[in-house]
């Protein structure tokens, strides 16, 4: 059997095969880059149907990584799936707390999610970042709670979490309330590798 083993071949006949479920969605340029990446790294079309990306998403998010911003993650999946060394040569860092002693602890006594306390930690750090959340819908919840009563401002939210207690919901109102800029995707489905698609494409943008 013979089969593509270059990298870049591989990648390049991906996106081949890709574009056709993307034919008639009358995408521009950079957003058909972002779904992209999303259904490649989902290794599913139906994502075709499910993206959402605000009209500002792209422009906002290249312009704040130019500027050196940092990634504020859910969880260690998202962060390990970014291109870092590419962000550090932007400037920015790849951040995630789910981990830390201080925010396990804080969850513990308020009875909340460590990814809420985390995002909670972070606070007004988050700031003029990127926040990318691939796991938790509590995560999610937060930032906008956060955005929404302590006046909060992340320049994006690029909001995928995954599963059946919470996730949809927490989609909903990101897109029901949109407070600034985001990508996500409806429904259930989302995800780690959702998240650091969608940052990686952004990402590899600036390459150009």
């Amino acid at each position: 059997m013979q089969f593509i083993t270059d990298p870049g071949q591989i990648e390049a006949r991906s996106m081949e095969l890709i574009a056709p479920y993307l034919a008639g969605l009358n995408l521009p340029p950079q957003v058909s880059k972002v779904y992209s990446r999303i259904i490649h790294a989902a290794g599913d079309p139906d994502y075709a149907k499910l993206i959402r990306i605000h009209p500002d998403a792209i422009s906002v998010a290249c312009q704040a990584l130019r500027s050196g911003c940092n990634i504020f993650c859910d969880v260690e999946m998202v962060r390990t799936g970014i291109n870092r060394r590419r962000l550090a040569e932007l400037g920015g860092q790849a951040l995630c707390l789910i981990a830390d002693p201080e925010v396990a602890e804080e969850a513990k006594q308020l009875g909340i999610t460590r990814s809420m306390a985390a995002m909670r930690h972070f606070g007004t750090a988050l700031n003029g970042g990127i926040i990318a959340i691939g796991n938790a819908p509590t995560a999610l919840f937060e930032v906008l709670r956060l955005i929404r009563e302590e006046a909060v401002r992340p320049c994006l939210i690029i909001g995928v979490p995954v599963g059946f207690v919470g996730a949809a919901e927490s989609k909903d109102l990101l897109l029901a309330e949109a407070p600034v800029p985001y990508i996500t995707v409806s429904g259930n489905k989302g995800g780690s590798p959702i998240a650091a698609a969608s940052m990686n494409s952004l990402l590899y943008m600036l390459d150009k």
